[in-house]
């Protein structure tokens, strides 16, 4: 059994879990926009590939599954979710299964104004979020939000172009500013759908930040939730964490699942204020907490790749042991002279 993991970047764990799931049996495959990407120096095999918007990137991978009988794609970017999805079909046909959410799923989870409504709509606790700078500062006004407000991308990852405005003055600025820097960055390729609609304005939500793992079935049935409280934060991504349990947060991690009906992996942010949970965002892939599920038992690769060969797994892989900590390390990766020579990496991935 052959997995391609695409958008491979720096998610150089996912290719040790998937070939350790794999046992030798196959090989796991990273492909990247750049070659400058860590997942390629633990990876069997890897491929430089067109831009994910480019029109010729699914032809690309099309041609590379049939050439490497590849079984199996497994997305690690938001971005490409989307383009994958809606050529689910023509992998099919040369039989390579895209283990990504259907293009609606996908919509609500990169779409953060969607989100919010999927919040509303599923009786899931959600910040206020607004579309409209006017409309919150009508609000501001009446006094039905204060500050401090969240301005961010309403297409957004990581904590690009996310800021923290204390008043008035603040929050017009950084509105600007957060337009301006999407325009300049990857994130321009999915606010195309809408430019003079693609910053959020959002409630701070004063609580106890946690990441979750919402784990199903290759078919979309729900069948846990993992919990992770988080200890520390670093350019978007979970540094630090410990597995806790928490029936509240468990039950936002079902509605999801019963809602999205995802394969496999969907990872999310939760706050907890006084006790109740409040959804921040969704990413219907593996996202960067995954690993502290990992080393506390939970082994997702494993499954999916049971799943792909028709086996039963083990409610035991889906599960992680509450009260196990751990934080992420630095390290550094040493590129060999003919990778440096394929050029710098891109802004995507």
């Amino acid at each position: 059994m052959n997995i391609l993991l695409t958008s491979a970047g720096r998610r150089s764990y996912l290719v040790q879990y998937f070939k350790e799931a794999l046992k030798g049996s196959g090989l796991v495959h990273a492909a990247n926009s750049s070659a400058l990407s860590t997942a390629f120096l633990y990876a069997d095999k890897t491929v430089v590939t067109p831009l994910i918007y480019d029109d010729n990137y699914i032809p690309f991978l099309l041609t590379y599954c049939t050439e490497n009988s590849i079984d199996a794609i497994v997305s690690l970017f938001d971005v490409d979710l989307m383009m994958l999805s809606k050529h689910k079909r023509d992998f099919e046909q040369i039989g390579t299964r895209v283990i990504v959410a259907n293009e609606d799923a996908i919509d609500i989870c990169n779409d953060k104004w969607h989100t919010y409504e999927f919040c509303l709509r599923e009786g899931i606790n959600a910040p206020k979020t607004y579309l409209s700078y006017e409309d919150a500062q009508n609000d501001i006004a009446k006094g039905k939000l204060s500050f401090p407000l969240y301005v961010k991308p309403r297409w957004g990852m990581g904590s690009l172009s996310v800021f923290c405005a204390e008043n008035t003055e603040e929050l017009r600025i950084f509105y600007e500013k957060a337009k301006r820097e999407i325009q300049l960055s990857y994130l321009k390729y999915e606010s195309a759908v809408d430019t003079e609609k693609c910053v959020l304005i959002q409630e701070s939500i004063d609580g106890q930040e946690h990441g979750i793992d919402v784990i199903n079935d290759l078919n979309g049935n729900y069948l846990n939730t993992i919990i992770r409280h988080k200890y520390a934060m670093r350019s978007g991504e979970t540094d630090a964490a410990v597995i806790i349990e928490n029936p509240a947060i468990k039950e936002v991690g079902e509605k999801i699942s019963r809602a999205l009906r995802h394969p496999a992996n969907l990872d999310a942010d939760v706050f907890l204020k006084d006790g109740v949970p409040y959804l921040l965002e969704m990413n219907a892939r593996f996202g960067g907490g995954y690993p502290f599920s990992h080393v506390a038992g939970a082994n997702v690769p494993l499954a999916i790749v049971s799943w792909l060969r028709g086996e039963e797994v083990d409610p035991s892989l889906l599960s992680a042991k509450a009260g196990v900590m751990a934080q992420k390390e630095l390290v550094i990766s040493v590129f060999s002279e003919n990778t440096q020579k394929q050029g710098e990496p891109h802004e995507q991935q």
